[in-house]
């Protein structure tokens, strides 16, 4: 009897062993399975840089959808970008149903927020096709722009190779512009065939002589491409107004050093202004230098601290002529951008598009300059609803960067300023920027572009009117306090920015 039972435990222990084997065989095959399968794919870049233990990203994000209830970080609650905004992005990136169910939960109600007062009979819900807005209408070289919605600055360098060459192949079949960002004009730029806009910084990267200065030998090569259609100087930026460009020196590689003018492996810091422009005199001295000898379109790019300055340039413009007069302003939000900063200037420097884009417009409006300055508008404005706001209150033209960036695949890891984006996005590491796949992320950004001037186009129908160009602010109401609205038209009237002697 104790001989059976003896045996009896020997075979059982026996089939475990093998079951126990066989488990391990099937777990190894399937690891590797799975490894080779991240490994080839190109649609999810994590997948790529991190195979196997990257798929728990995508089963976390999932079973987030049904436990969220259960934690405290919920839809709209996650900075900088919520979940909700992210979400929305993803989809429209991938081209996916970007329908809800059961209900909004963003808190309407909540001051500040924005609401669209649909019409009554609202607008046929076709498809129109709006016609370009011409930039610089009496350059040699005037710029018809296709599309509302394009990519803001972003430097080569800032961001990876894979990351600039897919902004520019999906911006091409969007018919968006992509700004070059401070860093001078990389081959990756070109290499899509989009139409760009090349920025000068204070460091002048690209276009700069032995001391740092303007070159123009070398701004007319720059000229010279075909796809370069305007020219930006970026007098201040929103993640740090104030203060120059700031790239670590683990990612100034002999690549990005060439490009810029600059030593290779020694951090790329950009003064904190431009020497030759100290005044709003010398600032409209350079955009007129620049356009008549590019003969392309010329503005410049600021974070607004008060509208006292728009006072001095629009009254030193109707001095001088209006031919004298930038042919774009673009208006950047305080609250933060893609750039490394020190966090005193990334939190609390500068006003919020909030504030600041509808006072640039009244003042431009009051001293009759607003259809002479075309307005570009950036900052956090990645969701139909951000767009069709700006849109609403006057802004010609929506950039975007952040928004891009998680149309190609930015996780919002917060690793920016490190050289270890694990998506590929914001990293001169070849490891990682190998996971980024340019075509599928080429076709992301496109996307993204289709489907959001789909969706502003959604709004503006839903408004009453055929096309997102005529959105006005009686189109949309803010909540000035719980219950209670006002329409942007009365709101923003408030302040009488229409006064050429009102300043702030």
């Amino acid at each position: 009897m104790e001989q059976a039972s003896f045996s009896f435990w020997m075979l059982f222990l026996q089939i475990f062993a093998v079951a126990i084997l066989a488990l391990l065989v099937i777990a190894a095959i399937a690891i590797a399975w799975m490894y080779v399968a991240d490994v080839r794919q190109k649609r999810h870049t994590i997948r790529r840089n991190y195979p196997v233990i990257g798929r728990f990203r995508y089963f976390f994000e999932h079973l987030g959808e049904f436990f969220r209830q259960y934690f405290f970080a919920m839809d709209r609650e996650e900075m900088p970008f919520n979940r909700a905004q992210r979400s929305w992005v993803y989809r429209a990136a991938k081209n996916l149903n970007n329908t809800v169910a059961f209900g909004s939960t963003a808190n309407a109600g909540a001051p500040g927020a924005i609401t669209f007062i649909p019409h009554p009979f609202p607008a046929p819900d076709t498809h129109q096709v709006s016609e370009p807005v011409v930039i610089g209408p009496n350059c040699r070289l005037p710029y018809a722009a296709r599309s509302f919605f394009n990519v803001s600055a972003m430097s080569f360098g800032a961001i990876s190779e894979a990351a600039v060459r897919a902004l520019s192949r999906g911006c091409a079949e969007a018919g968006s512009w992509l700004n070059t960002g401070e860093g001078g004009l990389s081959p990756y730029h070109l290499s899509g065939g989009c139409d760009l806009m090349f920025q000068i910084g204070t460091a002048k990267y690209g276009v700069r002589d032995e001391q740092g200065g303007l070159n123009d030998d070398k701004l007319l090569e720059i000229a010279s491409h075909e796809n370069v259609k305007m020219f930006e100087i970026k007098l201040s930026q929103g993640a740090k107004p104030g203060k120059g460009g700031i790239l670590p020196a683990v990612k100034v590689s002999e690549e990005i050093a060439s490009i810029r003018g600059i030593p290779a492996g020694v951090a790329s810091i950009s003064p904190n202004a431009h020497p030759d422009i100290n005044n709003v005199e010398d600032l409209l001295d350079s955009v007129n230098h620049i356009r008549e000898l590019t003969g392309k379109p010329v503005g410049f790019k600021l974070v607004v601290g008060g509208l006292r300055f728009f006072d001095e340039l629009c009254e030193a413009i109707l001095r001088r002529g209006l031919e004298q007069a930038p042919d774009f302003i673009t208006i950047d939000s305080g609250d933060g951008g893609t750039g490394a900063a020190p966090q005193s200037l990334m939190d609390y420097a500068g006003l919020t598009i909030r504030e600041s884009l509808p006072g640039v417009i009244d003042k431009l409006a009051g001293y009759g300059l607003r259809e002479r300055i075309k307005v570009v508008v950036a900052g956090k404005l990645i969701t139909p609803v951000d767009v069709a706001w700006a849109l609403c209150v006057g802004a010609d033209f929506v950039v975007s960067a952040r928004g891009f960036m998680f149309a190609l695949g930015c996780i919002q890891a917060m690793q920016c300023n490190k050289n270890t984006c694990p998506s590929g996005v914001a990293t001169q590491d070849p490891e990682l920027q190998k996971g980024l796949d340019v075509t599928d992320k080429a076709a992301r950004v496109a996307h993204y572009v289709a489907n959001m001037v789909s969706e502003v186009g959604v709004i503006a129908h839903s408004c009453g009117v055929a096309e997102p160009s005529e959105l006005n602010r009686s189109h949309a109401h803010i909540v000035t306090a719980p219950g209670q609205s006002q329409s942007l038209d009365s709101y923003y009237a408030r302040v009488n920015h229409k006064s050429p002697s009102a300043s702030l």
